[in-house]
């Protein structure tokens, strides 16, 4: 079975040789507790036994068995014998999941500013995709696929900065001339299995402050690219409801609750328009980051209903150690602010994977999907939780990361 890793006390962090040293440990930490048999008599590579299975897209809230066979979902079912699988993983009291998406990260790491280790915010927290969002632009792209997607034991995708230079800059979009539609284009054409959309950042510095002109080039690449567009509020100089005009349906508004420039209006309410947009298909993203989640802002638009496509941590350097410190967390916080914990995780696997098209069936463990799952306690205690601006709350409660497998494959996690 997989051995639990001690709990890290709160707020502490994860360095390289604590990560690389408890992930190999629990790559390895497999014990067969019942008699030897004959590996070709045993059904399934690896069974998950006694969690509580949470599967949004399969509408399943149940204690359910899993057995994997070459790193997919072989069979769900009310029990399975351990003696059928090869490994086990003991999830007893446990809460199994389809492996957590990540759809807003920055884990382009030594290239890009703030960008953290994927592996570090990803297979180590129990999150089995990240989703970088812009950190490479077209130019910088190619060393993302080499040095950070191709060898990372997380799953790794790419949202395509729209500047050339990406987030290697501080004001990627500095110079409009740095948004060049064509090879934005042939960019995303040569590299379709790791870049899933475009990022764009509406800056306070963009020349001019003429963020239509930026939202109008980032249209037409991403038409001509045919994939979606994630746009960060925040910095914009038009109203909001002028650059919802020029989204299209699949398209992403990542920042939703911070705390100024909001989805919210000046009474507090959420903008007619950002209801009209939900209906039409835009997709409402979390993005918790250093200065993006808002506790009054979430709290007041939970209230009135709105609806949330994602959930995501936006984490990067300047906040893995707090206040975000990772998805989990993150979930944590909602979970506090009313949402139920079949919301939180449908917000963090099944309409995450129905945004982007990630070329495998992620968000489920339905039978034949791959086998990307996280396991996770649920732990009561008095547990601080502090947003982007420093605002405290206390929960009764909080998820602990316990472990997590990538297309079958196990690893162990750490707890905060």
């Amino acid at each position: 079975m997989i051995n639990a890793p001690p709990p890290s006390p709160p707020g502490s962090g994860l360095t390289r040789r604590q990560f690389v040293a408890g992930a190999a440990s629990a790559g390895l930490a497999m014990a067969l507790p019942f008699p030897l048999r004959s590996w070709q008599e045993r059904q399934f590579d690896t069974v998950v036994v006694g969690g509580r299975l949470i599967d949004p897209a399969e509408g399943i809230d149940a204690r359910r068995d899993i057995g994997i066979t070459a790193g997919r979902v072989a069979r769900v079912a009310e029990r399975i014998a351990e003696s059928e699988g090869r490994q086990v993983v003991r999830a007893h009291g446990m809460i199994v999941t389809p492996g957590l998406i990540d759809i807003h990260t920055h884990v382009y790491d030594g290239v890009s500013g703030v960008s953290i280790e994927p592996d570090v915010v990803g297979i180590a927290k129990g999150v089995t995709t990240v989703v970088d969002a812009g950190s490479s632009g077209a130019t910088t792209f190619p060393g993302f696929r080499t040095y950070v997607a191709a060898p990372a034991r997380t799953r790794v995708y790419a949202l395509l900065n729209v500047s050339s230079p990406g987030m290697t800059i501080s004001n990627e979009l500095a110079d409009l001339a740095y948004i060049d539609p064509d090879a934005i284009v042939s960019t995303v054409e040569a590299n379709r299995d790791v870049i899933v959309g475009l990022k764009v950042r509406m800056l306070a510095g963009i020349p001019g402050g003429d963020d239509l002109e930026v939202m109008r080039l980032t249209r037409l690449a991403a038409e001509g690219a045919g994939v979606p567009i994630m746009v960060h509020i925040g910095g914009q100089t038009s109203p909001l409801p002028r650059i919802l005009e020029m989204l299209r349906p699949g398209d992403v508004v990542t920042h939703a609750l911070r705390r100024t420039r909001s989805i919210l209006d000046d009474a507090g309410n959420v903008y007619r328009e950002v209801l009209e947009a939900v209906e039409r298909g835009i997709h409402l993203d979390i993005g918790h980051g250093r200065g993006n989640l808002d506790f009054d802002v979430a709290e007041r638009a939970l209230g009135q209903g709105i609806r949330l496509a994602a959930i995501s941590s936006d984490v990067h350097r300047g906040n893995a150690l707090g206040p975000v410190f990772g998805l989990p967390t993150t979930l944590t916080k909602f979970l506090h602010m009313g949402m139920s914990l079949e919301e939180v995780i449908r917000c963090a696997t099944s309409t995450p994977a129905g945004i982007f098209d990630f070329g495998e069936e992620l968000g489920t463990l339905r039978e034949g999907a791959v086998a990307d799952l996280s396991v996770f306690q649920m732990v009561e205690g008095d547990y601080e939780l502090v947003d982007s601006g420093g605002k405290r709350r206390t929960a009764s409660r909080r998820l602990v990361p316990y472990a997590a497998m990538r297309a079958g494959r196990p690893y162990g996690a750490i707890t905060r």
